[in-house]
Order: C-alpha cells, then structure tokens, then sequence
C-alpha cells in the first residue's frame, strides 16, 4: 500500500498545537456554547435551572460535570424546531434521522455551521490520505441522512473530485470507480463487502482497482474487518465517526500513518467518557459511553449529549487531540443473552477468524419454551462452500469460548445472507414485545 502521511506543513496548526494550547480554546468556546444554548434554547434554560446550574459556573473544564445531559427523547420531545437556536431563517441546512423507531431527530445549521463541518470533513478526509485532486467515490446516502452531503462538503472544501453516487446499484458502483479512476471511497463497511463480493461477480480483482483508501463509518467494525478489506482491495482502509445530532461525519478520524483509534476534532467538540449507568465522569482510558458537547455549533448547540456509543478517550499520536477507540458497539445494541452482554463486533470477531467463512452475517434472536435463544446466520465463501457444516461449529465453538455463551450458527450458501447498501441490520429481534 502506498505510503499516504501527509507533510506536516499541510496541516492546519490546531491540529499539532500543545495540550494547553487546545485546553483554553475549549474553555473560551465552551463558556460561549452554555450561554449560547442557555440564553437561545428553551430547553436549556429549564434544564439547567432544574439542575440548578448556569453558564457562568463554568469555570474549568471539569465543571462541565456539573450540567446536565441531553438525550435523544428530549430532541424528539422538541420536535421539529425547537432545539434551534437561532430564528428559523437563519438555518440554510435541514438534516433529520429516518424517524422509523420514532419521531425523527432534525438538526439544522447555519451558513457558519455548514463552513465549520465543511472543514473537519476536509480536516478527516486530509487525515485519510487523501489530497486535492483526488477522485472520491462518494458511496454514502445523500439525503435527509448526513452522510453523503456532509462528506461532499468536505471533499469541496479540501478540493477532491466527487463522484457522488450515494448507495445501492453495487453494479454500478463498480463500473464507476474502475472508470472514472476513483483513489478514495467513502462508504460503510458493510457496503463495502457487497461491493467487494461484486468485483468478483464481475471477474475483476479488486486489488487492482485504482482504489488507494477507504474511509468507513455509520456503523460499528473491527480491526479484523479492517484488515479484511484492505487485503482484498489493497489500500488503506481508516475509520470516520460522527453522529447528526453532533455534526454529522467527521467529528472524528483516524490518520492513515497510525490506524490507532480516532482523533477527536476537539477545537469543535468536547468529549467525555461516562459511566452508563451512574453518570460519573471516567478517567481517560477506561471503557465508557461517549458524550459530546458541542463548542462552535450556531443553530443547535448540543451539550453533554449521551451517544450511547461505548469507547474510550486515549492521548494523541500522529495528532495533539485525543484519540477515541473504534467503538465496540452502542449501550442500545447490546444483547443480553441468557445474562450474558453480547455485541455484534464481538461475533464479527470470531467469525473473521474461521477462513472458510464470509465476512457476512446476521443474529436473529428467538425465544422457545422461555428461553431467549440466538443463531448467527453466516455463510461460506464458494469454494469453501463444502465445508460449511463444520465452519459453522467451529463458530459456535469459538463464540462459546471467548464471548462466554453458546449460539447456532446457521450455514446458508454462498450470498444467502442479505446484503447491505447503507448500514448494515445485524439484528432481527424475533422475540414477543412485552
């Protein structure tokens, strides 16, 4: 793979200033974000005056401990507008969740907000690998959903070519990064195995194809599925991570020379690692759930926002802002299975070290005679498909033995498990509601 690091004078200074440095440009925009959410945000002022809190407590960093969190059922409850903080005309950007579990989230932005995501999206995709003039195969959702149009934003900004082809049609997708020579993907990486699966379809190698970096989010992966992709595509495969109601991508991004966890864009966002279930603050390293307040955002300022996404915070490497962890899951994806937590990274895990197997899977969860059963549903390569009875026990044996619980594996043929074109559905909850 090619060496991709970018010189150090391509980088912006935030991004190599000292810790001290970054410590009081944090305070001075937090203390301007609590006044911001508290004096513009309805919501805020009644939060923090039940909390008995105000922005000008804020005198350290640590005192951000003291006010209280925000959670997804208070968006909702504001629905649609009534998080914003600035009048309704000011907001140039309207973005909003699928709304499919529920009222949908929105989160808006103003000509400001869509310059600062503009610039950590160009800052992560520059982190990548890539470099102006680059072709960028831009496979995320465009839409209501933040993906597609918040990395073309950056892409403009740090003057890429986008190809902005969104999901599905993998057909397509294969021509298109072959013909028009596409050096970076975005994508998710479940996705990005069906586009790998269709390369093969097509009698293509797809080590050959022009592809020098992939750039994969919106759902949880491991470092096995890492090297899995970069193996089959030969190229560098970094992780992004954002959320919509925090920005959208490029709230964090690995940097191509390290791949050691995420570097937090923390010139914009504050992050906290906290117990998920009594609230306290953990110390950097230990495993926790993420929460982000926001330190520049105009029309929805977001403080102490609960991710439910479980990592932890760690120093700085080929950047001076801390590092988070890939995420190992989401506190609300996590199955509890016969007392037993089980996240779906963990089955991915052992599934990626039976080699007869595919990287594709699936766990349905069941209940018979009161017990919650669960089958991870895989499948075998097609030269390995003689083998799948046995694939399919040394999984379950596998699982057994370092998750700490016993499972079915189910073998289908080859591409019996369905495929993904945005974000992957790992679950099927088949169990009584109630």
């Amino acid at each position: 793979m090619e060496d991709l690091t970018p010189a150090r004078d391509s980088l912006e200074p935030i991004e190599i200033a000292s810790r001290d440095e970054i410590a009081a440009l944090q305070l001075e925009r937090m203390k301007w974000s609590l006044r911001h959410a508290y004096d513009n945000v309805p919501f805020y002022k009644a939060s923090f005056d039940k909390a008995g809190v105000h922005p000008d407590d804020l005198n350290s960093l640590e005192d951000l401990a003291k006010f209280p969190f925000t959670v997804k059922g208070d968006l909702r409850d504001n629905y649609p507008f009534g998080m914003f903080a600035v009048p309704r005309d000011r907001i140039k950007r309207i973005h909003a969740s699928s709304g499919t579990t529920g009222q949908p989230t929105v989160v808006g932005y103003t000509e400001r907000d869509l310059d600062t995501w503009a610039t950590v999206v160009a800052r992560s995709l520059r982190a990548s690998g890539l470099r102006p003039g680059d072709i960028l195969h831009n496979a995320y959702g465009y839409g209501l959903f933040t993906g597609g149009l918040g990395i073309h934003l950056g892409a403009d900004k740090l003057g890429l070519t986008t190809v902005p082809i969104s999901g599905g049609m993998t057909q397509r997708q294969v021509r298109l990064i072959e013909d028009f020579g596409a050096t970076g993907i975005t994508v998710t990486p479940s996705y990005a195995l069906s586009i790998i699966d269709e390369y093969k379809e097509q009698g293509r190698d797809p080590r050959q194809s022009p592809l020098k970096v992939g750039i994969f989010g919106a759902e949880p992966w491991t470092n096995a599925m890492r090297r899995e992709i970069e193996q089959a595509f030969d190229m560098h495969a970094v992780d992004i991570y954002g959320l919509s109601e925090v920005m959208g991508p490029g709230v964090a991004n690995e940097c191509v020379e390290t791949k050691d966890g995420l570097h937090i864009w923390e010139d914009h966002f504050y992050p906290e690692i906290i117990d998920p279930e009594t609230g306290a603050v953990l110390p950097d390293g230990e495993l926790g759930e993420l929460v982000f307040t926001s330190l520049t955002k105009q029309a929805f300022p977001i403080i102490r926002y609960r991710t439910r996404d479980l990592t932890r915070l760690m120093p700085g490497t080929a950047r001076s802002m801390r590092r988070m962890e890939k995420v190992t899951g989401r506190s609300d994806d996590m199955i509890i299975l016969r007392g037993v937590n089980v996240f779906p990274t963990q089955i991915e895990e052992q599934l990626m070290t039976v080699p007869a197997l595919a990287p594709h899977f699936q766990l349905q969860l069941d209940r018979l005679d009161h017990k919650d059963v669960m089958t991870v549903l895989v499948e075998p390569w097609p030269h390995t498909a003689g083998s799948g009875p046995e694939a399919g026990r040394d999984l379950a044996a596998k699982i057994k033995q370092v998750v700490g619980v016993s499972v079915k594996v189910s073998v289908t043929d080859p591409g019996g498990v369905a495929r993904s074109q945005g974000k992957a559905v790992r679950i099927v909850d088949n169990r009584p509601k109630g």
